[in-house]
């Protein structure tokens, strides 16, 4: 009895995630299998269960994730190559949202759906997941190849393009955006290019402070966590992504020669909180909404997966990879992304999306982060069984 009386929740909640994540992460281990697929499994099996009380949490820690992910992100870029290659990637992202709204209003037409909702889904699936697409990349060590640096390439510029989507979403819900936010926005954008310019023009940038981190590790604990959530913020107070200031502070890091020992110190953390963004998905997959729309979802599914692997082959075909790689590039951006949320989110809040729209977009936004995967895989099966020309 006493033992129970000063049993500690939250003690008990990490606890069992720490058992799950070994077991189901040995298991895909084995299988060959990437860990994302673990949490989100992880998140569908609690959320059947009465034992997480607070959903919230563990959504909020997820964000905390992404923006982690985003840092790790900016430490991997090169701005001059980056630049490069800035006008096939803004072209080829704007042609993508384009055909993606094109297909939704085509598919609304005959699922009866308001041309609000299907120009919405089309904003929805055009953005792929920068935390499974890295993960992916990782995993098949193809991030310092052209492969890998054209599709982060392809990542930035939808980051960068969310924020314009979102202002397209509240014009849509009859938001008017006040001067101040406007100009805001406006200044935080300014202050990105200029700090980009920097960076660009200077190759090398000499951080006032790295010679006394050099033996201290503690020091270098908190200075990395401010470099990551100091930027984040900085880009939130100008009503920007946070996840994009945190790209944006790794780029900084990056050309400061720091990602050495920033990557020792907050890899561990960027397990943790990415494995609670994926919980959290699985957290909100409703497994009866699913069932009930099978069709429809299933559907939009297939022509998501389509479409996005098609779009994503040409244009990585355009940056100059051969066809074996731009399909298999296509695949790896298949699925739809994290921050396609924050869209759903935003036209549910305006009243764009009702209920069921809105538990559409979950559904489908989480069972495309699933099965991507499996799709990649099913790709590498096609590129081995068939020889494609360069």
């Amino acid at each position: 009895m006493i033992f129970l009386a000063s049993f500690d929740p939250l003690v008990g909640l990490i606890s069992i995630l720490a058992i799950l994540a070994i077991a189901v992460s040995y298991v895909l281990k084995k299988i060959k299998q990437p860990f994302i697929i673990g949490y989100i499994l992880m998140g569908i099996m609690l959320g059947q269960t009465e034992f997480i009380q607070d959903a919230e949490a563990i959504h909020r820690l997820g964000e905390l994730g992404i923006i982690l992910l985003m840092f790790f992100i900016g430490m991997e870029i090169s701005l001059p190559d980056l630049v490069k290659k800035w006008k096939i990637a803004i072209i080829g992202t704007s042609m993508q949202i384009a055909l993606s709204v094109a297909m939704l209003l085509i598919l609304g037409f005959f699922f009866d759906w308001n041309i609000k909702r299907s120009i919405i889904l089309g904003f929805v699936i055009a953005l792929s997941s920068s935390a499974i697409v890295i993960k992916l990349l990782s995993d098949k060590e193809l991030i310092d190849t052209k492969l890998g640096q054209n599709i982060l390439s392809i990542l930035l510029t939808q980051d960068i393009l969310i924020v314009p989507l979102l202002i397209l979403t509240s014009f849509m819900g009859g938001e008017q955006i006040s001067t101040s936010s406007a100009i805001l926005m406006i200044i935080g954008g300014a202050l990105i290019v200029a700090i980009l310019v920097y960076i660009f023009k200077k190759q090398t940038i000499i951080l006032p402070f790295s010679k006394g981190l050099e033996e201290d590790h503690e020091l270098q604990v908190f200075v990395a966590i401010l470099s990551c959530f100091g930027f984040a913020l900085l880009t939130s107070l100008f009503g920007l992504s946070g996840a994009l200031g945190a790209f944006i502070g790794g780029m900084v890091m990056h050309a400061g020669k720091s990602t050495d020992w920033i990557h020792d110190v907050l890899h561990s953390l960027r397990v943790l909180f990415v494995a609670f963004f994926f919980i959290g998905i699985g957290l909100q997959i409703d497994f009866t909404f699913v069932w009930e729309n099978l069709r429809e979802i299933s559907i939009v599914l297939i022509m998501v997966y389509l479409t996005n692997h098609a779009i994503n082959s040409f244009i990585l075909k355009l940056f100059g990879n051969t066809w074996r790689e731009a399909i298999l590039g296509g695949s790896i951006l298949g699925q739809i992304g994290e921050l396609s949320f924050l869209i759903s989110l935003s036209a549910f809040n305006l009243g764009i999306l009702a209920r069921y729209g809105y538990n559409f977009t979950i559904s489908l936004i989480s069972l495309t982060m699933i099965i991507s995967p499996f799709w990649v895989g099913l790709t590498e099966l096609f590129l081995k069984k068939y020889k494609l020309p360069s």
